[in-house]
């Protein structure tokens, strides 16, 4: 059986056990604390030197880091990642936007504003910034689902599931995603999807 070692919080994590639970993988969760410095040990830096969470392992010793890539892995040959192409150029088009210009600002808000504690304090200066970069990202995504229903390759995917994770919690951080109409509808399309499991599910 894989080990996730993984924060049950982080959208980042979450990716990782939501495709693995759609696809039938079985996981072991192993939880670290980061606001406890457990991923800066000796013993979690051996396994991802980067220090961050998830990391899946695999085989003793085989360790795969980086919530993007681990999707990848898993969904090779499956229906969440397409054969074609151009498709698969598209799902890591998408997946690269996510952690470029969707992460950094909707992830990190959430991150102080509702997990780190006093933290909407300590960066009350950073907020706007953070808010007004990451409407430019949900306005990206907005222009287009006006005109399609996934992603990439016309069906549910790898590159819907890491834009999901962090999008559908936008409101912890403190945004407004009301005004945003195709991507709420497609928020309800993601949650519809046969062995769908919310944040809080653990195996």
């Amino acid at each position: 059986m894989m080990r996730l070692y993984q924060m049950q919080d982080s959208g980042n994590c979450y990716k990782v056990r939501l495709a693995a639970h759609q696809l039938g993988h079985s996981l072991e969760l192993a939880d670290v604390d980061i606001l406890k410095g457990e991923s800066r040990t000796e013993d979690f830096l051996a396994r991802n030197p980067n220090g961050r969470v998830p990391a899946l392992e695999l085989d003793k010793g085989v360790t795969l880091a980086e919530s993007n890539a681990i999707l990848f892995y898993l969904a090779e040959g499956t229906p969440l990642l397409s054969s074609d192409r151009l498709d698969r150029a598209r799902t890591l088009q998408w997946m690269f936007f996510e952690q470029y210009s969707h992460e950094p600002y909707i992830a990190v808000a959430r991150f102080w504003h509702t997990i780190k504690p006093g933290g909407r304090e300590e960066k009350k200066d950073s907020f706007p910034v953070w808010h007004e970069r990451g409407h430019q990202a949900l306005g990206v995504m907005e222009r287009h689902l006006s005109t399609n229903d996934w992603f990439a390759g016309g069906a549910y995917s790898i590159a819907d599931i890491a834009l999901y994770a962090y999008t559908h919690v936008a409101h912890e951080g403190d945004f407004d995603i009301a005004p945003y109409k195709a991507l709420n509808t497609w928020l309800a399309r993601v949650r519809g999807m046969p062995d769908h499991v919310p944040m809080d599910w653990r195996p």
